[in-house]
């Protein structure tokens, strides 16, 4: 039975048969772009062959019978297309999964190692996965350190970098610096947060290079993106909520999503071209040694301010929503309708004070070649 609400699906006959006892206002229905038409017919099929492949285990069928369908399937698209490729896409009756592979000149046989000695995380490299920190999931800074290891470039995006976030990581990051991967990442001086310890320790890494955004009344990055690049494709990224601290990484309440470049291919391509542009953009300066000092300043800058300035701030406060609508409705009342004495009535505990103090705000900046004044009476 299908419930009211919103669909993305595609039409099936029983699903036709439904939708034909229903009366046309009641419904939606839109072609399948002819453009996304590849990609939404193959998420279709995806469901549509699993289904078919679980009946099969469900009815005492083994793999080689799963595959014996696969194939099947594969045959039929490459007698459709005439395609000779298709004809290499079968699956081997072996019925096993490439796990790892070692160049030939891997210094790691030398000492007897092999590619199944290979380190690899505990989630999957091809199924995105989330983190919430649950006791039975693989800890996120124990994650991140086998990606690492695995990765052939990898590009982190952080608010900002802790010295006991970054330590947890730092013997994988030296070991793959050295072994001549490429470490790209980009922080802020937001909040004074990050300290110039973990900052100096990776400039000191070979094949690393640091953009720092300074201006962090404009720009206040609060992405945390891990991204580990692969060249065989299986590229992986962990996007949410954990800087690269202590608590971030290991016992706080944080959610992250990994993504796979096989699952989600334009998410993994989002994720990338983003970051590119943050690189690329002049709002984040290359840091060198020649830059320690002026972090510094601006971390100190951003924890600390100068008393004898009186504009000067620690915090910003933004309004809630139903706030905003307020301080728009006065706004309106005394530009629109040129009314300057008006009352405000709203519950208490929400924040008629700070309303008063935004909207005082807003007129100081309107009227800053004026002398401002407010009254503000409490009971």
């Amino acid at each position: 039975m299908l419930h009211p609400g919103l669909y993305e699906q595609v039409i099936n006959e029983a699903l036709n048969r439904e939708l034909s006892e229903i009366p046309e206002a009641r419904k939606s229905v839109a072609p399948i772009d002819q453009a996304e038409a590849s990609k939404v017919l193959a998420q279709y099929l995806a469901d549509v062959v699993q289904k078919g492949l679980q009946n099969i285990l469900d009815n005492g069928g083994g793999i080689s019978a799963q595959i014996g369908l696969a194939n099947q399937i594969v045959e039929l698209i490459g007698n459709t297309t005439q395609e000779a490729d298709f004809a290499a896409l079968g699956i081997a009756q072996r019925a096993e999964q490439l796990l790892a592979l070692l160049r030939e000149q891997d210094p790691r046989l030398a000492v007897g190692k092999t590619a199944t000695d290979l380190v690899r995380p505990e989630t999957s490299m091809a199924q995105s996965s989330l983190f919430t920190g649950a006791i039975h999931e693989p800890q996120m800074y124990m994650e991140l350190k086998r990606e690492i290891v695995s990765a052939d470039r990898i590009d982190m995006l952080v608010s900002f970098i802790k010295w006991s976030g970054l330590r947890l990581l730092m013997d994988e990051l030296r070991e793959f610096t050295q072994n001549g991967g490429e470490l790209r990442i980009i922080t802020t001086s937001y909040m004074g947060a990050t300290d110039i310890k973990a900052i100096e320790e990776l400039r000191q890494l070979p094949n690393t290079q640091i953009k720092v955004s300074y201006n962090t009344k404009q720009t206040r990055l609060h992405a945390k993106a891990y991204i580990f690049v692969r060249n065989t494709g299986f590229t992986t990224a962990y996007v949410g909520s954990s800087n690269l601290s202590n608590a971030a990484l290991t016992s706080g309440l944080e959610w992250n999503t990994k993504v796979t470049r096989r699952d989600l291919p334009e998410t993994i391509g989002k994720i990338a071209a983003t970051f590119e542009y943050y690189w690329n953009d002049r709002e984040f300066e290359y840091y060198g040694e020649d830059q320690k000092e002026r972090l510094a300043r601006a971390l100190k800058a951003e924890k600390y301010f100068d008393s004898n300035d009186v504009a000067a701030y620690v915090m910003d406060i933004t309004p809630y929503s139903y706030q905003q609508e307020i301080l728009d409705k006065l706004e309106a009342e005394r530009t629109i309708r040129g009314y300057t004495r008006n009352l405000v009535v709203a519950a208490t505990g929400t924040g008629k004070t700070v309303i008063s103090a935004l909207d005082y705000k807003r007129f100081c900046k309107q009227n800053s070649d004026k002398p401002c004044r407010l009254l503000f009476v409490a009971h």
